[in-house]
């Protein structure tokens, strides 16, 4: 049985690596689009299941695929497409409270089991002197929400309400459940 990590992820997988776990990593190339008028929890899901969905393995392996995203005020903010877009999602955190949503797929067998979890994260007022540092460090690039958490960025957090992990990017403690929920093999991943 092989643990394969559906996420090119570097923080994913060292979740999983701290935990004593090498997972095969195998990333997806799947459309993130966005539904018309998709709420952000499905949306993050449907991306976990597809991105799941999308590797080819053997019956015993377990495939374990998530996607991350920030929502405040309605409005997915997924990863920027350059310093400019960075910026503006920086300047939207600023001084208030978003969530951050993780939705996780894992397969095995012809069972999947998915779920989301969510994250309340409050930001500190920033000002443009705070945001053009961060961007210069080159951190907020591949980030959901233009930040890390367990980096430079978290420097900006004032509080969360929630799991720690799920803003990473993979609640353990919700994979955990899932794993010992789909029997003996799986479970045994993670005890």
């Amino acid at each position: 049985m092989s643990l394969i990590l559906a996420s090119g992820s570097p923080r994913r997988r060292a979740l999983l690596e701290e935990l004593g776990l090498v997972p095969d990593v195998c990333p997806t190339d799947i459309d993130e689009t966005p539904l018309p008028g998709e709420d952000p929890s499905a949306y993050v899901e449907r991306l976990a299941l597809e991105k799941g969905a999308a590797i080819s393995c053997e019956p015993d392996d377990v495939v374990v695929s998530a996607d991350t995203i920030v929502t405040i005020d309605g409005q997915l903010l997924g990863k920027p497409t350059d310093d400019a877009h960075a910026t503006q999602m920086l300047h939207t955190l600023s001084g208030r409270t978003h969530q951050v949503m993780t939705g996780v797929a894992v397969r095995h067998g012809a069972t999947t089991e998915s779920f989301v979890e969510s994250t309340v994260v409050r930001f500190a007022d920033l000002t443009d002197e705070d945001i053009a540092w961060y961007i210069a460090t080159g951190e907020p690039t591949d980030k959901a929400g233009s930040y890390a958490m367990q980096g430079r960025g978290g420097l900006f957090v004032t509080s969360i309400e929630g799991s720690y992990d799920n803003v990473i990017g993979l609640p353990r403690h919700r994979l955990r459940q899932v794993l010992n929920g789909l029997g003996e093999n799986p479970g045994k991943l993670l005890r």
